[in-house]
């Protein structure tokens, strides 16, 4: 019976992996999954207040409200109740070194993993923001070390479930002798007590006060920065003497607003690790925002497509809705014929593996949404957005898509194509906030 299951989690009863013996229950802490504040019903898992007023028949025999803003986890009834234990952090013994990383760092990247360490000793918060393809995880992994050699449990944690795929392989390679779990919505591993985790922001309400250390990466991705339960959840995982550090290219106005008021240390990086300017996006205004109908192979869009396949280079192509992308996919698979695509969104069951077809160069081009603006890295890409005057198209959606070019030390250059028909607040304040991080990379040299 593996009590470590228990470690640091928050779980309703059905949710729990172990037999409960009268040694374990005794040593579990139960509260209600309902609390009462002010006279108002508050989920005690999201601390979301309840806008239930109906109740609706329960398992428990009776009427229950429930919390609709977790519900994806599970649905927490007024009826139930949360069950956690402590987090001992029992773990195997490390001896220095644990980390294998052979890379370095420039100068740049080690004044910011000297931050980080310092934060993480300290038990401090910080935010590091730098730009796209800045080579953030490399400067995670002196800190990392220095947290597990002093038996910390660590989760790195990020709302998107690309960049999680993505960290996981990169965090075991340069770790190998340490446990780490990889914990997201429909991932086939069960859970198992590891001193890594690496999850789902949502993943984060099944723990309390589990992590010495957390690490939200892409924290002002969708849907955390406009979550206050997710926060919620972020906060609740981490233990009352911990550090908490924040990962992002492009902070919201609010964390730029704590960072001028030094609410929050900061470690701002305008440069990418090897030295080349972040690609600016090249406009083009256009009428007719249709491709499809009987002229289609004369728009815009299927010209610069054709010129790529031509010139062999592999690109992605961002529109912003998954009904166009419908409509568009037997009309790209007419045309096309001589070359292979896939196209890919969130809901996408074969999401992962369309990513590592493209990721392996088995394909030409690969159509996407918003859900590939971040997190995800191919070696030697470029990038069309049409339509990216679209509202779901955001300043840093824009700044994310752009960043996927360029990335490699090997291909650091790329062509980002932005096709529009009205001049947008995002699409200006996006190519302004790209320019003024080279601009300021170059003031302090970092560019050539």
């Amino acid at each position: 019976m593996d009590e470590s299951l228990l470690y640091g989690r928050s779980l309703l009863k059905e949710e729990l992996p172990v037999l409960l013996t009268e040694d374990i229950a005794r040593r579990l802490s139960v509260q209600p999954a309902f609390i009462t504040h002010k006279g108002k019903k508050i989920c005690a898992r999201c601390r979301t207040v309840s806008n239930l007023t109906k109740t609706y028949p329960c398992i428990c025999g009776a009427n229950c409200i429930y919390c609709r803003e977790c519900i994806s986890l599970g649905k927490v009834r007024a009826c139930a109740s949360l069950y956690s234990m402590p987090d001992p952090g029992r773990f195997q013994h490390l001896t220095e070194p644990c980390l294998f990383f052979e890379g370095t760092l420039s100068d740049q990247q080690t004044k910011a993993s000297d931050k980080i360490n310092e934060t993480i000793s300290k038990n401090k918060e910080m935010i590091l923001w730098a730009v796209t393809g800045a080579g953030k995880t490399e400067m995670l992994f002196k800190g990392l070390e220095n947290a597990l050699l002093n038996n910390k449990r660590v989760c790195i944690a990020s709302p998107r479930v690309d960049v999680c795929l993505e960290l996981a392989p990169r965090i075991k390679t340069a770790f190998k002798n340490v446990s780490v779990a990889l914990l997201y919505g429909g991932a086939k591993d069960t859970y198992c007590y590891t001193q890594v985790v690496i999850a789902t922001t949502h993943q984060l309400y099944r723990f309390q006060e589990a992590f010495d250390l957390l690490i939200v990466d892409e924290v002002d991705a969708f849907p955390f920065h406009m979550s206050k339960a997710l926060r919620f959840a972020a906060e609740k995982s981490r233990k009352k003497i911990s550090s908490l550090i924040y990962l992002t290219a492009t902070p919201d106005k609010k964390m730029q607003k704590r960072i001028r008021n030094k609410e929050i240390e900061a470690v701002i990086l305008p440069a990418r690790y090897h030295g080349f300017t972040l690609p600016v996006p090249k406009m083009h205004c256009h009428k007719n925002n249709m491709i499809t109908g009987k002229n289609i192979e004369k728009t815009i869009l299927i010209k610069h497509m054709r010129e790529m396949i031509q010139k062999k280079k592999k690109f992605l192509l961002f529109i912003p809705t998954v009904t166009l992308m419908e409509k568009i996919r037997p009309v790209f698979a007419s045309i096309f014929k001589e070359v292979t695509f896939e196209c890919v969104h969130s809901k996408d069951p074969l999401r992962k593996e369309k990513v590592l077809k493209m990721r392996k160069e088995e394909l030409d081009f690969l159509i996407t949404t918003t859900i590939l603006e971040r997190g995800v890295t191919f070696s030697n890409i470029d990038v069309i957005v049409w339509r990216a005057d679209h509202t779901v198209f955001t300043e840093s959606a824009l700044v994310q898509i752009a960043g996927r070019v360029g990335r490699s030390k090997n291909y650091p250059k790329g062509q980002v194509t932005f096709y529009h028909q009205e001049w947008t607040k995002a699409i200006k304040g996006a190519v302004k906030q790209i320019k003024r991080m080279n601009a300021l990379a170059r003031r302090q040299g970092l560019i050539q």
